[in-house]
């Protein structure tokens, strides 16, 4: 699994020209999810999320976590997180789950992520036609991948 965090004191999802999720200050998660992501890659990075401290404490320094600020969370599924742009100008999605892979991955990790937070995240819709906005404050903008755990 591959997630972009972004910092954001505002962030929505609109699917039809209909707001379905909308937050202020906390974290927007794009998700990708491949073929061979597991279990465990939903718990280490449901912890990453929680726990990663990215957020200014009283003197500026990001020093503190989701938790500390009691921030909240909207998760994006994003298959083009795993676009192979090796050859050509046309990106391949190849590496990225298919629906009947990536769907159930997606719902545990949003119910994982939901548990660790303790208190109800928001998300858009899998496979949607989505609009997302936000304002990344900072910007503080991090990828995380499930299988290069450095």
């Amino acid at each position: 699994m591959k997630i972009v965090i972004q910092r954001v004191s505002q962030a929505s999802v609109t699917i039809d020209k209909k707001i379905v999720a909308s937050i202020n200050t906390g974290l927007l998660v794009l998700l990708g999810i491949m073929d061979d992501d597991s279990q465990e890659d939903i718990e280490w990075l449901c912890r990453k999320i929680i726990g990663i401290r990215i957020f200014p404490d009283k003197n500026g320094v990001m020093n503190k976590s989701l938790q500390d600020i009691n921030g909240d969370i909207i998760v994006v599924s994003q298959f083009t997180l795993h676009a192979n742009t090796k050859k050509g100008n046309r990106p391949s999605y190849i590496k990225a789950a298919k629906p009947e892979v990536a769907i159930p991955l997606y719902e545990d990790f949003k119910k994982l992520l939901q548990l660790h937070l303790g208190k109800p995240i928001q998300s858009g819709e899998f496979g949607a036609d989505m609009k997302v906005a936000l304002i990344n404050d900072g910007p503080v903008t991090i990828i995380i991948d499930s299988k290069n755990k450095q």
